[in-house]
């Protein structure tokens, strides 16, 4: 469920206001923004819930390490990726536009660290009309991106090309080459059946690009892999990795 308890907090004393932020959204902050959202250190820890359907938010967590995704979970206990979490991200920022409870579900797929604040504080932090606002909906702008261009690409593109998206995706917002994801997983990220994702992975693997044992997933070809994957790629990672710098037409 979506509350602190479930993602152990390293430290209870809020952060020091001088430090430098891994977290795109933190870092862009000036000191007394970053005072005012009173951070606490957390750790996200491998396939732990954040956020469930139908569960309150009540924090905001700042990714600075690891990697989260978002998924629409449906009836018959299938899901579908349609959100993904990494040192770019702030995980519940729908909370700010009003949103009092989740409708998806945000687990952690890549374990790592990062920071968390209450929803009071965010929202008092967001009401200002300062640099936090802005970066806010800067994101969810990104957010939106994402998510539209996943889903023409899920349409479009062959299974290969969608794979060689989402790992390439996957590997920038954890800064490595090397994660662990079995095929059944992989499936559900990309909407796809198990078997036609064993082939895909089987191509990419023919091809020499990636290699796997056991669900560890290793990128040895990026630049390969790159062109293997669609135009999708370079869509979602410039949106996601820029948007800090995007003119929101918010006066300043």
């Amino acid at each position: 469920m979506s509350d602190t308890r479930q993602i152990h907090a390293k430290s209870e004393r809020t952060v020091a206001v001088t430090r430098r932020f891994s977290n795109s959204l933190l870092n862009a902050l000036d000191p007394d923004s970053i005072r005012r959202l009173h951070l606490v250190p957390v750790t996200f820890e491998l396939l732990h819930e954040i956020e469930f359907p139908g569960s309150p938010i009540e924090n905001l967590f700042f990714v600075e390490q690891g990697m989260a995704s978002m998924t629409a979970t449906f009836e018959d206990g299938s899901q579908v990726e349609v959100g993904m979490f990494g040192y770019e991200s702030v995980i519940g920022v729908s909370a700010l536009m009003g949103t009092k409870r989740s409708l998806n579900r945000v687990y952690t797929q890549i374990e790592g660290h990062g920071y968390s604040c209450t929803v009071e504080a965010a929202r008092n932090e967001f009401k200002l009309g300062g640099m936090f606002q802005a970066l806010a909906l800067r994101y969810v702008q990104a957010q939106l991106v994402q998510a539209m261009q996943s889903a023409g690409c899920n349409a479009k593109h062959e299974v290969e090309q969608r794979l060689a998206r989402w790992l390439l995706i996957c590997a920038d917002r954890a800064h490595s080459n090397t994660f662990r994801m079995n095929h059944e997983f992989l499936a559900d990220m990309l909407g796809s059946s198990r078997p036609t994702v064993t082939t895909a992975s089987g191509i990419l693997k023919d091809e020499k690009l990636i290699k796997y044992s056991r669900g560890l997933i290793e990128i040895i070809d990026a630049v390969g892999l790159e062109l293997r994957a669609c135009e999708c790629y370079h869509i979602i990672k410039d949106h996601l990795d820029n948007y800090t710098e995007f003119d929101s037409g918010i006066s300043e």
